[in-house]
Formats: C-alpha cells, structure tokens, sequence
C-alpha cells in the first residue's frame, strides 16, 4: 500500500494535468499539508468546544445552574457556525478563481489569530458583559475561517492522489481532525490535573496560546505546496452559481450528508463530556475518556477510507450511520455503569463509527461536482450543512436532557434521525469510487438500449 501511496500521479488527460501539483505529490507531502494543517486548525476548534464545556460557563456565562450556564456556553459555540456557510463560499469562491493554496494559508492566519487573542480575553468577572461579547466575536472568525479550510484540504487530498486511492488521500483530512482532537484533548486533559482554582484563573487560556503558536507549524507546510495553474478563462466568474445550476441534487443532498454527520459528531464529541461530568465523572475522566476516542478516530478513518476505495463509498458511510445510531442506544448504559473499562470502550466504538462516515465523506462529496466549481460546492454544502447539524447539536442535546429530567433518551432518538437524514441522503446520490478523475461532475449517461 504505501508504494501505492508515494507513486506520482502522472497526467491520463488534459483534465487531469489541471490538477495542481499532481506531479509532484506524495502521500507523505499530502497528509503534512492536507491532515496536518487539518489537526492543528481543528486543534482550536475542539479546544474552545472543551473550554464551552469545562470552563467558559464559570469564566463567561455566570448562572446559577452550571447545566444552564452549559446551555448558553454551548450557544456561544454554535454561532461560529453561523460564520462557516458564509466563509464556505467566499473562501471557496476565490479558492475556485485563484488557487487552493492561498486559501488554506489564508483560513490558518485567521484560526490561529483568533484562537490565541482568545486565550488573552478578560473574564465576565473583569469586564462584565463585554467578555463573553468579546468572546463570541473571536468566536465568530474562527467559524469563517473555519468554513473555507475544511473543503480546500478535502480537495487537495483528492485532487492529488492516484486514481485508485482518492478516498484514502482525501481522508488524510478525516485523519487530522483526529490527531486535533487528540492533541486539544490531551493539553486539556493536562491543565485538569492542575487545582481547579489554578484552572479558572489561568491554566484554561495555555491550551488557546498553543494553538496559536502552533498555527506557524501549519504555514509553513501550505506555503511549500506546489505551485498552482489556474485557467481563470476557463473559471466560471461566480462558481457557486454554476455549481447550483449544474447540481442543484447533489447540492441538497450534500448539505443532508454534511448536517446528519456534524449532528452526531459534536454530540459524540463535544455533548458526551458534559454526560459523563453530570454522571460523575471528574473533569479529567471525562477528556480520558475523549482522549481514547480521539486515537480510535485517528487511526480508523484513513481505513475507511481506504475500504471505501475498495467496497464504495456508500456501503462504509450508510453503513456507519446506521451502526452508529443502533450503538447509541447503548453507549449511556455503558457510561452510567460507572467502570472505567466500559465507559472507555463506549467512547472508543462511537468513535470508530463516527470515523466510518468520516473518512470517506471528504472524497464522496468532492467527487460530486466538477473541478471549476469544486471548491464552492464542496464548502457551501458541507458548512451550510455543518452549522445547521454541528452548530446546534451540543445546544439541542443538553436541552433535550434537561427536558428529559436528566434522561438520554431523547438524546439517543434525536441522533438516531441525524443517522437516518445522513444515509438517506448517501444513498440519494451518485457512487463514485470507480469514476475517473477526468470525469467527476459529469452527469451518468444512461446506455441506450437497442
């Protein structure tokens, strides 16, 4: 396989010869570009949802209640991503007329910005009201940045891999929201072992100025990309409009995949930490249990993406959400049993399912549209869906376990529809693992029968 893997791929047609850098990209060169420049951005990400949970409804949402105090902390974290369908498309716009690579460099200045003035925000306790106002519009340009970052790493995945390994490549981007999350979660894990009033007073914002030195690592990466030709002549002049004329279908639809997937994602992400603190779990359990999940993700989701290179991408995806969404059911009995083995393996098979859409997501979707407008498809559907699924699915949880007097059965029927939504709208749409490169976008001609 990893001779597969490091094999230039050489130009097969005039398409394919647009795709930059194809010639001279590796595996190794891909996944330090696409996955890691992946990990280090999603690094931040997963730090404010951990920070929203453990810390910012003390430090920003002062309330009576910490579950109500996690209620609105949770909020906060969803109206970034409000910002990521609008970051989609104007990042993906000019992604599509200028070139992927000043995009990605563009989308990690951005996240890493923003992630580290956060670490220097005053507190509620401070300034009053202005912090968490503060922290919302931090929040806000991680969402933008957010929205453009996710497609072009997707894309240069695929876009550079061997005809046969397309899902295995654009899953390097799976890969490196695993290796974020692993890294977020452990830091996290880190300042939990200190006192918790050293926690709320200034071990919480480390986390934040790490992921903001971090970001450099990541730069420097996407600046040694190769270089790009993009034929603005041949460019439609807004390709998100071309796109929505050319796949309106494929367009819903992967707004479908995209909020069923980021629905069960930051529940089983983001949600499950504040379960197992409510079932009585100490802070540092519960990013253990994360932690172990994290390396189950990381290690699973390029093999899913490389069977999905081998069986199709529907079967690993529908597959997933529908295992998944049966698991569930049983993933709180294991937590609420309270031994640590059990409540460990819990964390690691949601992971290993989640991991199953999630390899072959980046590669499904990208080869749904053609190559003028890929980057505008790929990001407006998947962060239209992402903030519709993503950004209110850690809010809805924790509202449905007050609702439910503190009961996860409302949790487990509201992931069970985001499993259903997800593969019914894979199903809905075209398999393309054995679809030339040359040819993604282009509509399936039928045979004419004679």
């Amino acid at each position: 396989m990893s001779q597969t893997q490091s094999t230039p791929v050489s130009p097969m047609s005039p398409n394919e010869a647009q795709r930059p850098g194809a010639q001279a990209t590796t595996a190794v060169r891909t996944f330090f570009i696409s996955g890691f420049g992946t990990a280090l951005e999603f690094y931040d990400f997963i730090v404010y949802g951990l920070a929203a949970a453990l810390v910012f409804p003390v430090l920003f949402f002062p309330a009576t209640d910490r579950l109500t105090g996690t209620l609105v902390a949770f909020a906060a974290f969803g109206a970034g991503f409000i910002m990521r369908p609008l970051g989609g498309i104007v990042l993906g716009h000019f992604g599509d007329r200028i070139g992927r690579k000043t995009m990605l460099v563009m989308t990690l200045l951005l996240m890493g910005a923003s992630t580290f003035l956060i670490g220097c925000l005053p507190t509620y306790e401070n300034v009053g009201v202005l912090a968490p106002v503060l922290l919302v519009a931090l929040r806000l340009v991680q969402g933008f940045a957010a929205g453009g970052k996710w497609g072009g790493a997707s894309l240069f995945g695929i876009e550079n891999s061997p005809e046969n390994r397309r899902g295995l490549w654009g899953s390097f981007t799976s890969t490196g929201i695993g290796i974020g999350s692993l890294f977020g979660t452990s830091v996290f894990t880190v300042m939990t072992l200190l006192p918790e009033s050293a926690l709320t007073a200034w071990a919480w914002r480390v986390p934040f100025w790490l992921g903001g030195l971090l970001v450099l690592v990541g730069i420097i990466a996407r600046r040694r990309m190769p270089h790009e030709h993009v034929n603005k002549k041949q460019a439609p002049r807004v390709p998100l409009l071309a796109a929505i004329k050319r796949h309106p279908r494929q367009m819903l639809l992967a707004i479908g995949v995209a909020f069923g997937y980021n629905t069960i994602a930051y529940i089983g992400s983001l949600f499950t930490v504040t379960y197992t603190e409510e079932r009585g779990y100490t802070d540092t359990q519960s990013l253990l249990f994360q932690v172990a999940g994290s390396i189950a993700f990381m290690i699973a989701a390029p093999f899913m993406g490389l069977l999905s290179d081998r069986i199709g991408r529907k079967k690993v995806i529908a597959g997933g959400a529908a295992i998944y969404g049966i698991f569930f059911f049983l993933f709180f009995s294991l937590v609420d049993s309270h031994i640590i083995f059990l409540a460990t393996v819990a964390f690691i098979l949601v992971n290993l399912f989640m991991a199953m859409p999630q390899g072959c997501i980046p590669a499904f979707l990208g080869e749904q549209f053609s190559r003028e407008s890929r980057y505008s498809s790929i990001s407006a559907t998947y962060q239209t869906g992402a903030a519709l699924g993503g950004g209110t699915a850690a809010s809805i949880a924790t509202a449905l376990f007050i609702a439910f007097n503190r009961d996860s059965l409302g949790i487990v029927l509201y992931s069970g529809a985001a499993c259903l939504v997800l593969a019914l709208c894979v199903l809905g749409l075209r398999e393309t693992y054995k679809v030339p490169t040359a040819e993604l976008g282009e509509e399936k001609k039928t045979p004419v029968s004679g």
